[in-house]
């Protein structure tokens, strides 16, 4: 089981990454751009996915994904029960969405200083 614990310091290590919370609930952003948020019971996390994969994500573990709200479908998002993923899953998915919104020369940059993942 995750918890918010699991991936705040990976969250706050990324490059450019920086933490917000809005109307009381954590986020993870680059510049603008939120790439990993979580629900303020805690229980959902939310991170930036391809539109185009998602479907395929959500109907092959339904347990653990869902669709992002209608007002979120617009978007490359996806939501996770942070009670069905275990951490280290956890922190792969907060890496692979920081990897969306930062330049290829600084994902390049994280896989060579980490060559087995987040861990």
């Amino acid at each position: 089981m995750a918890v918010i614990e699991d991936v705040r310091s990976l969250g706050e290590g990324l490059e450019r990454s920086y933490q917000v919370y809005v109307r009381g609930a954590l986020r993870f952003r680059v510049g603008q751009i939120v790439y990993v948020a979580f629900s303020l019971d805690e229980t959902v996390m939310g991170f930036a996915f391809p539109k185009e994969e998602r479907a395929a994500l959500v109907a092959s573990e339904p347990h653990k994904f869902q669709m992002p709200s209608a007002s979120e479908m617009r978007f490359n998002w996806v939501h996770a029960d942070l009670a069905a993923l275990d951490p280290t899953e956890a922190r792969e998915l907060v890496v692979d969405a920081w990897r969306m919104v930062v330049p290829k020369k600084l994902s390049r940059a994280y896989d060579l200083t980490h060559p087995n993942g987040p861990g």
